[in-house]
């Protein structure tokens, strides 16, 4: 089967970028004659406000040979595109969707190919963390063109269902991000990061914006104990002031250990392997890479109830949920959490990750298509 896949690829870093090149893989072992479609331009500066969009050289990525060809500020390059896909002939054309930005040159690709092949959206996100008036109209637009989607929580299914009845969809659980290689010892791994070997450990991973509610959990670590410490490590988009700031002001900056800037591949292992749980405290979720990467490592994990983060998390009792998005709620569930056997959280990672193989996603993904027509 020929396979064509439109999304950001190497030498784009970040979580769609190493989604999609784990998925062409998946689908090239089964046989398939997968081709990648890649950007020529991702994002305009502005609206990028982190270092930057590229891999670096010290940056491990799964490398995919690809067509760079979408500029997504140049319409000229949308008809360019739409050439070249036309050209390799797909039976399957899966375009990977995460924010309204690109639905216009998305819209225009998928209504040419739409006579031609199949065409599924990927969808990350069906609406952004933080919406704007125009998100809905534009994935409205884009969604309608495509013959189905594949989403990874209900609840972002429900979100596609809102904005276009007439789709067919597939859910099937975010694979793991395995990638990063497998633990390391807890106590090796405290002492690479330099945080203190006897204190309980919690981490918050990932790119830092405000709708993930890291000001939450300073505050709520605030409340606990000096036997507390909390790792952040990320790199925030916009400035990291204001959280410098909050920090200082609980008189305890020790409890805190800053690591802001990009994590590298090389890295991921020592923060997860030295950490006891993975927190999430977010103000608006659907499904979160990290705890693809969280499962991969055997972290258990605390979010709070948001959006699809509960599918992932409460119902294969693989970590917590905080009730309520409060530092207060936030801290009370820390607090439950180190009441509790941790292994048996372990021992349901371990369960739960039978299934969450791209193997297994790039299988539904296919008997999902071969339901739809043209």
């Amino acid at each position: 089967m020929r396979i064509a896949i439109l999304s950001p690829f190497y030498p784009y870093r970040g979580g769609i970028a190493q989604f999609s090149a784990m998925l062409y893989n998946a689908l090239a072992e089964k046989g398939n004659n997968v081709k990648a479609f890649n950007f020529k331009k991702l994002y305009p500066d502005f609206l990028f406000p982190g270092k930057t969009q590229y891999v670096e050289k010290n940056d491990t990525a799964i490398t995919v040979e690809s067509d760079r060809c979408l500029n997504s500020i140049n319409p000229c390059s949308y008809i360019t595109t739409l050439k070249h896909i036309k050209a390799f002939q797909p039976d399957i054309l899966i375009i990977s969707y995460w924010m309204s930005f690109f639905a216009p040159e998305y819209a225009y690709i998928a209504h040419g190919m739409k006579k031609r092949c199949k065409v599924i959206a990927l969808v990350h996100n069906a609406i952004p963390h933080e919406p704007h008036v125009y998100d809905k109209p534009l994935a409205s637009a884009f969604f309608n063109q495509c013959h189905g989607f594949a989403a990874m929580t209900q609840k972002v299914a429900d979100d596609i269902q809102d904005l276009s009845s007439k789709t067919k969809g597939v859910v099937s659980p975010h694979p793991l991000y395995n990638q990063f290689g497998s633990k390391i010892d807890a106590h090796e791994a405290k002492e690479k990061l330099h945080v203190d070997l006897t204190k309980k450990t919690l981490l918050f991973f990932g790119l830092i914006r405000d709708y993930k509610g890291l000001d939450l959990l300073i505050e709520a670590v605030n409340q606990l104990d000096d036997s507390y410490q909390l790792i952040i490590a990320g790199e925030s988009y916009g400035s990291f002031d204001k959280y410098t700031e909050q920090i200082q002001k609980t008189g305890k900056p020790d409890k805190y250990k800053v690591f802001n800037h990009y994590i590298s591949d090389d890295d991921v292992p020592a923060f997860f392997s030295a950490s006891d749980v993975c927190i999430l405290p977010y103000r608006s979720a659907t499904q979160s890479g990290i705890t693809s990467i969280a499962y991969n490592f055997n972290l258990p994990m605390i979010a709070t109830n948001t959006g699809g983060l509960s599918e992932s998390i409460e119902k294969p009792g693989i970590g917590l949920m905080a009730p309520e998005i409060t530092s207060e709620s936030i801290a009370a569930t820390i607090l439950t959490f180190y009441k509790k056997d941790r292994n048996l959280f372990v021992e349901n990672i371990i369960k739960a990750k039978t299934e969450l193989t791209w193997d297994h996603f790039a299988n539904s993904l296919l008997a999902f298509a071969e339901t739809l027509q043209i």
